[in-house]
Parts: C-alpha cells; structure tokens; sequence
C-alpha cells in the first residue's frame, strides 16, 4: 500500500512534527509535507496555541513560492480537523487545495474529529490513506492521545539516583547527583510538558525555579505545588519566575480562616490556589490529574518530586512512564527514589517495560512505560 518513497516524505513529515514538541500544546505535535512531482513544495508544523496548524502552514510555504498545491499528495502524521476551534477546520484548507492524495499517519483521538476529517476529504474526491508510521506518529501525541481517549493526562516521573538507587544524601543534599548533559536533558523533558509538578517538600528543601533552562523554548510549562497545609514560603523562587508560565498551588482544603488567610497572600503574588482532598486529608491525586485533563486541557505532567509524593503518585496508580537518570557511584546511606511498603509477595509488584535507554556523558538513562 505504501512505497519506500512514501515512508521517506511521512519520515520527513514527523521530523516537522518535533518541531512542535515544545511549542503546540495543548494542540497534537503535527507535521506536514507536501509534495509534488517528486520533490517537497511546502512544510509546516503546528504552532502555539491560535495559530495555524501545520497543513495551513505547510499550504502557506507553497502560495509563499509561488507554487501550485493543486494534484499535490499531501503527507501529514494526524487527521486534519474538521471542526473549529481557535481556528478554522483544516480539512476546508486541503480540500481547497485540491491534492490528488492525502496520507495520514495517524487518526484523531479527538473525539470532535475521529474520522469526520478523513470522511469529508474522501467525499471532495481526494484519495485517502491511513495508517503509515502511525506509532511513530502517537508516539510524539502520547499525552494528547491520553486526554482524550483516558480523560487523564500522561503522567511522567523522573528521577536521578545513584547506582544503588539513592537520591539524596541523610541530611537531603542532592544537587548534583548527575552530570550537566543529563541535567540538559532532564529540562528537554520539562520543556514538552504542559506542567512540572513537585511537592511542598522539594520546595523546601531545593528551593527550585522549576522552569526550562538548558533548552530553547518559547513556551515555559506550568509549574504545579502540592502542598496539603499551605506550607510554601512566601518568598520561595518557584512563586517569583514570572519568566514561566503561572503557579498552581493544590491545598487539602480552605475551610479554616488560617487556610483562606494563606490562599490569599499566594493569590497576591498571582499564584493560583485550588483545594481538592481525599478522605485522609490529602490532596486526591487521581481526581487532580482529571482535573488537569479535563478542566486545564494538559497532556503531559512531568513530576519531579521526592520520595514521599514519588511514592503516593505510584501507589495510587497515577504514573505512565518513569524518568530515570543512574551515575555511575554508589551513596551508601540516603534517601531513596520512592516511599513504598515492603511486597509480601513478588505477585504484588507493579511491573514496567523499557522504552529505550541512553547515555548521557557518564550517566544512564532508562524510559519505561508501565506493563
């Protein structure tokens, strides 16, 4: 169904989709490519939010040379959208166009599209095709994909730890544990994700900025504390890098005068504060990720907690894929990567498949997604 020249232009059109992966959320990472007689006539990939996707990017660098899209084969790695949203639907840009053939990496989990686009350029008289590096392409979508098939976003934890597993010294000292090219490329992973998530502890004893630094990016992700009691100091840097994108504070609760009295001062620093908790008196974590699926449309949360809230997040079955980031030494005596209970039996572990490994400098880097 497809030839080895299909393959390369749908290779070059996912290449345009990276492009995208710090920059189009909560949008899918799209690229396009189009071609004709053989040879590439426009690109695109799709921008920020309210800007254009990338088959009405890709059209644009074709009219931007003074060419013909007109009996083009267009090769874009999602279903173009038929419905409107903060743009027009791009399944009108193609059919004006009129390419004599589009092919598709991958169908849209959006429900508002799951289909319609690929019917509606069929029923203009446009040869269709589905399906050409489609796990490549959901792949770079893992966290869209999630939001609107699981109404939860991908969950990604990352930890670095020494080579017996530990991630702080006993007095709690852990900067740095691994080397400047694996710290380079911990920040690649904060820059795809719609928010960093950590834990009133980590602020406490880090003090972080929490933003991306190490890579380039227009796009800074949200920065989200949980934080029980409303513990955060005041003056803490995660509450004053107004260079990133806002603050969101989950409490337990603000019943009490002491709790609204402290939701107010973090809200005149602008930071947002929302109280959720669960029977025990803490923030409900499953019905947190809901929310930030469904009320605050993200895809993908990073977390960079510590061995108390790394633990609850696994416990509570809130974590997709682990980060893992081993140097090359052991500590002896610290702190661990996760608070869990001792297994009674080896049938009670939580099993995880490697996705791939790296190295970075000296220090290993394992993905794993779970089983």
């Amino acid at each position: 169904m497809y030839t080895a020249v299909d393959h390369q232009f749908m290779s070059q059109a996912l290449a345009e989709a990276q492009n995208a992966l710090y920059l189009s959320n909560p949008n899918p990472r799209v690229g396009c490519i189009i071609v004709k007689d053989g040879e590439v006539i426009g690109r695109g990939h799709t921008q920020r939010v309210g800007g254009p996707h990338a088959e009405v990017q890709a059209l644009a660098d074709v009219k931007s040379k003074g060419l013909d899209p007109a009996r083009s084969t267009v090769y874009v790695t999602l279903e173009p959208c038929n419905h409107s949203g903060r743009t027009p639907p791009c399944v009108d840009a193609l059919i004006a166009a009129k390419p004599a053939m589009v092919i598709v990496a991958m169908s849209d989990p959006n429900p508002l599209v799951g289909g319609k686009g690929l019917e509606r350029l069929k029923a203009a008289g446009i040869d269709i095709r589905c399906g050409l590096l489609e796990s490549e392409a959901q792949a770079l979508n893992r966290g869209f994909i999630s939001r609107m098939t699981r109404g939860l976003p991908w969950v990604r934890m990352k930890i670095a730890a020494s080579l017996d597993g530990k991630t702080a010294l006993p007095n709690g000292q852990s900067q740095w544990i691994t080397g400047p090219l694996a710290r380079a490329d911990g920040h690649h992973w904060r820059a795809q994700a719609c928010a960093i998530l950590i834990g009133v502890g980590t602020v406490k004893e880090d003090d972080p900025s929490l933003n991306v630094r190490d890579v380039k990016t227009e796009r800074q992700p949200w920065r989200i504390i949980l934080d029980s009691k409303l513990e955060t100091p005041l003056g803490a840097k995660v509450l004053s890098n107004f260079n990133a994108s806002g603050v969101i504070l989950v409490c337990a609760s603000l019943d009490s005068r002491e709790s609204q009295d402290k939701a107010k001062a973090f809200k005149a620093l602008g930071v947002e504060v929302i109280a959720m908790a669960n029977a025990n008196g803490k923030v409900d974590l499953p019905k947190l990720f809901t929310y930030l699926a469904k009320e605050r449309h993200m895809n993908e949360i990073h977390v960079e907690a510590g061995f108390k809230l790394n633990g609850s997040l696994l416990r509570e079955d809130c974590v997709d894929e682990l980060l893992l980031y081993y140097a090359p030494f052991f500590m002896g005596e610290g702190i661990g990567m996760v608070n869990i209970s001792p297994l009674t039996a080896l049938d009670e572990r939580q099993d995880w498949q490697i996705i791939d490994q790296s190295l970075f400098g000296p220090d290993l880097r394992l993905r794993l997604s779970k089983k």
